[in-house]
C-alpha cells in the first residue's frame, strides 16, 4: 500500500486539516501518515485559537517518518510561521521525495488567519520551488500573483506568474470564480489543462481545499500522472462535496467517504 504523508494542522472538528487528509489518502487507497504543524480550536462555525507546535518537534515527525516509511507522495496544508515553512522546506529538501502538493494554506473560511503575513515571502523562496504541484484557492493565488482573479483568463495568468517561483505546475481551483462550472486551472510544461465539473450549491465545504490536495497526492502516490491524478481527485472532490454532511451549525465538512453510503 503506497504510504502517503501530510503535513499539515490540526483541525478539531474533523473536516479539514491533517483529519481530512488522512480521511481522504485512505478514501484514495493510500495509506495516510500525519506531521502536525500546529493545533487549532476549531469547528463548523469558526477557528478560535491556534497554536504551533516547537520546530524541534515537527523535526522529529518528519525525521520518524522518513526514516522508517516509503514516502510515495505527500502535500503540506498549514503552515503558518516562517520558521515553519523553511525547517518544513529543510526537511524536504534533505529527503526529496517524488511527488510534493503544496496546497498554500492562508486564511479559514471565519477568516482567521492560518499564515503570517511574513510567512507568504519564505512560501514563494523556500516551498514552492520544491513542489510538483501547487494548488491556491482564488483568493490565495491572487495574494501569490499579486493579480485580481475573475475569469479563466484571470486564473491562467495567475497560474503563469506564480509558476515563476520555480513549483513544476500550478493548479488555480475554480470554486470561487463565477459560473455554472467549478473548472480548475492547470499550468504545466507550458500549456494549460482545464478540469470542470458541475458547481454544486451547498454551505457544507468545509475542507474541500485540504481534501482535494490530498486526493491529488495520493494519486501521484498510486503512480498517475500529473492530468490523471488531478482528474481523479477532481471527480473524488465533486462527489465529496455533492454528498456532503449537514454537520455542526456552520460550513460542514465533505463526505469522505459517501461511496459507503450511495
Amino acid at each position: 500500500m503506497k504510504q502517503i504523508l501530510t503535513i499539515a494542522g490540526s483541525d478539531s472538528g474533523g473536516g479539514a486539516g491533517i483529519q481530512a487528509d488522512i480521511k481522504a489518502i485512505h478514501a484514495n487507497s493510500g495509506f495516510g501518515m500525519s506531521v502536525i504543524t500546529s493545533i487549532t480550536a476549531q469547528n463548523t462555525l469558526e477557528v478560535t485559537r491556534a497554536f504551533d507546535l516547537p520546530i524541534d518537534m515537527i523535526e522529529a515527525q518528519i525525521d520518524a517518518i522518513f526514516s522508517d516509511f516509503d514516502v510515495a507522495a505527500l502535500k503540506t496544508g498549514m503552515l503558518s510561521s516562517s520558521a515553519i515553512v523553511q525547517t518544513v522546506a529543510k526537511k524536504l529538501r534533505q529527503n526529496s521525495p517524488k511527488n510534493i502538493v503544496i496546497d498554500p494554506v492562508m486564511i479559514s473560511k471565519s477568516k482567521f488567519s492560518l499564515l503570517k503575513p511574513e510567512a507568504i515571502e519564505s512560501l514563494k523562496s523556500e516551498l514552492l520551488p520544491l513542489a510538483t504541484v501547487v494548488t491556491p484557492n482564488v483568493y490565495e493565488a491572487e495574494l501569490l500573483a499579486g493579480c485580481d482573479i475573475r475569469t479563466i483568463d484571470d486564473a491562467k495568468r495567475a497560474a503563469k506568474a506564480i509558476h515563476e517561483y520555480g513549483c513544476q505546475s500550478v493548479l488555480v481551483k475554480g470554486g470561487h470564480l463565477l459560473g455554472d462550472q467549478s473548472t480548475d486551472v492547470l499550468y504545466a510544461d507550458g500549456d494549460f489543462t482545464l478540469f470542470e465539473a458541475e458547481r454544486i450549491e451547498t454551505k457544507n465545504t468545509h475542507g474541500t481545499g485540504c481534501t482535494y490536495s490530498a486526493a491529488i497526492a495520493t494519486h501521484l502516490g498510486l503512480g498517475k500522472d500529473l492530468v490523471a491524478a488531478i482528474r481523479s481527485a477532481k471527480d473524488y472532490i465533486t462527489n465529496a462535496i455533492r454528498y456532503s454532511l449537514e454537520i455542526g451549525h456552520g460550513h460542514g465538512p465533505t463526505n469522505h467517504f459517501y461511496f459507503l453510503t450511495q
